[in-house]
């Protein structure tokens, strides 16, 4: 009777909370729904074993119940940023990726600067105005911002340019009021491409800034 409640009030959540994709159409979890799910078994473990001789059923029942909103709290957090940055990213050319419960934004460098350039270009500030009102809106994040190039260059001249290209963008985030005490920076000049630098398709790749946007606890 106890695993037959713990499975069906994980299965209920599961359910409760499957999207539609609407950028490909699939049916999706949500990482809050997953976060619950593993929740609600932990707990129900967890309540199960504590309630000694008495009713495991009960004990199963208010574990599954606490855990499962322990285990939805950060990753429902992310996931409505997610959404948000999603809505607003639409059509910019910024990629928006979620790891766990992370959050990386790609910037192409033919988006965000010009070649051998830290200056950011002014078509590009409203793609940041709307990254940071997301950011002020969810603010119990940390955030990393990371610069990357193409190995066009000496790899000194390389590793210079990606820490200022990450510093540029780090600035104009604060300038927009999100905090500084939550962004790092870091280059990693033409280490770590994503395509091929032999072709000019895949140098414009690898001229990139990366925001990674973590969820901490609220």
């Amino acid at each position: 009777m106890k695993k037959l409640v713990v499975a069906l009030l994980a299965s209920s959540v599961l359910a409760g909370c499957t999207t539609m994709d609407p950028y490909t159409g699939e049916q999706q979890t949500s990482k809050s729904t997953i976060g619950a799910g593993v929740g609600v078994l932990a707990g129900a473990l967890l309540g199960s074993a504590v309630s000694g001789k008495g009713d495991k059923t009960q004990g199963a029942v208010i574990g599954a119940l606490v855990g499962g909103a322990a285990g939805g709290g950060i990753g429902n957090y992310m996931d409505q940023q997610e959404n948000l940055l999603r809505q607003q990213l639409q059509g910019t050319g910024v990629g928006v990726e979620r790891i766990g419960d992370d959050i990386r934004l790609i910037m192409p460098g033919n988006v965000t600067f010009q070649t051998n350039s830290y200056q950011i270009s002014g078509g590009f500030y409203p793609v940041l105005d709307s990254v940071s009102t997301v950011l002020n809106k969810f603010d119990k994040t940390a955030l990393s911002v990371n610069g990357f190039t193409d190995s066009s260059g000496s790899f000194e001249h390389n590793q210079q340019l990606s820490e200022q290209r990450a510093a540029s963008v780090a600035n104009y985030l604060s300038s927009k009021g999100v905090s500084g005490l939550r962004i790092s920076t870091q280059g990693y000049g033409e280490r770590y491409p994503v395509a091929d630098n032999a072709t000019a398709s895949g140098r414009g790749l690898n001229r990139r800034v990366e925001i990674n946007i973590r969820g901490t606890q609220k």
